[in-house]
């Protein structure tokens, strides 16, 4: 989701695998591997040092966007931490991250609130998708700051406040009517495990599963209603 040609932040590059990857497949001019600890950003410097890209990729220690100064990137990913220290990084960082031009972002946990955040603070949602790797789902958003046009926005325009429904917060509304297969795929399995779940309550029979089995039930109706979406499309593609 990085565009070609940008100067990248990697917030909590760890290992620095991304930026190592994305100028090797000549993507990327330059970058800046950041992290708030100096164990991970000394393993980072050994694997850019093995790569060859020492003039390339430089290491900092940062606590987010702190030691990035504006002018310095074009993007920015934070990828692989909470949803919580996301919105953090980037409240914090809110005047270097408006100067930047995208922001990609991979929440682990509480996209729900990463993409309430996002729309209050007036982001535009340029894409999203999710991809899956033994058995775990990753959903992507790529975002420009306020004020910035950066590509083709299906959800809003640069300063235009867009309605997302509950489900849209919960699972992407570019990803379901986009149709993203993965999402697909995770909604079916989240309605069949939760389903399962209810059969073997049931057959209980205790009292204290009731509050469980409520639940469950609210939850596998999330689910339904994303799967929705992709009733209406292939509804839609019969016509």
């Amino acid at each position: 989701m990085v565009s070609c040609g940008y100067r990248l932040a990697d917030i909590g590059t760890d290992h620095a695998y991304i930026p190592i990857s994305l100028v090797g497949e000549g993507r990327i001019p330059s970058a800046i591997a950041m992290d708030v600890n100096r164990g991970p950003l000394l393993r980072a410097e050994a694997n850019i040092r093995e790569a060859g890209y020492e003039d390339k990729i430089m290491t900092r220690i940062s606590d987010g966007f702190l030691a990035l100064k504006e002018g310095e990137a074009d993007a920015a990913v934070i990828a692989g931490m909470g949803g919580g220290l996301t919105i953090r990084i980037l409240q914090e960082g809110a005047g270097v991250v408006r100067t930047l031009k995208e922001c990609i972002l991979q929440p682990q946990s509480e996209i729900e609130k990463v993409r309430a955040f996002l729309l209050q603070e007036g982001f535009s949602f340029l894409a999203e998708d999710m991809v899956e790797e033994d058995g775990k789902y990753y959903p992507v958003i790529k975002t420009a700051p306020p004020g910035v046009c950066g590509g083709q926005d299906n959800s809003r325009t640069c300063g235009e406040k867009a309605e997302w429904t509950e489900t849209e917060l919960r699972y992407g509304k570019l990803l379901l009517r986009g149709g993203n297969p993965v999402l697909r795929n995770y909604l079916e399995r989240e309605i069949r495990i939760r389903a399962g779940i209810i059969k073997e309550l049931e057959k209980s029979g205790s009292g204290r599963s009731a509050q469980r089995i409520r639940e469950l039930k609210d939850e596998m109706k999330c689910a339904e209603k994303g799967m929705e979406y992709y009733a209406v499309q292939r509804d839609h593609a019969g016509d």
